[in-house]
């Protein structure tokens, strides 16, 4: 079975992410680590996991496969500066 990437807890906020996704959208911005290329924040967050765990093939092993024995899960994270922009246009201090 396939291991499923979690994402951040900032990415599991609705607003931070209907801001991150503007962004994105309307700006063009990299917002999620290893998610360049992505037109929305949900391609963005994609790309990031297709790439952690498509690095990680060795072998005859896919990147999945190889993913499902290591230890932990591949974890989707904001551009740290990106995401404090954010949160202060947002008026958070979080």
């Amino acid at each position: 079975m396939a291991q499923q990437a979690k994402k951040a807890p900032e990415l599991q906020d609705p607003e931070v992410r209907s801001e991150l996704d503007r962004r994105v959208r309307e700006d063009g911005e990299t917002v999620v680590k290893g998610g360049t290329g992505g037109k929305s924040l949900d391609a963005q967050e994609r790309l990031a996991e297709g790439r952690k765990k498509g690095g990680l093939s060795r072998g005859t092993e896919s990147g999945i496969e190889r993913a499902d024995k290591e230890e932990g899960s591949v974890v989707i994270e904001p551009d740290e500066k990106l995401l404090e922009e954010v949160k202060k246009d947002l008026g958070r201090k979080d």
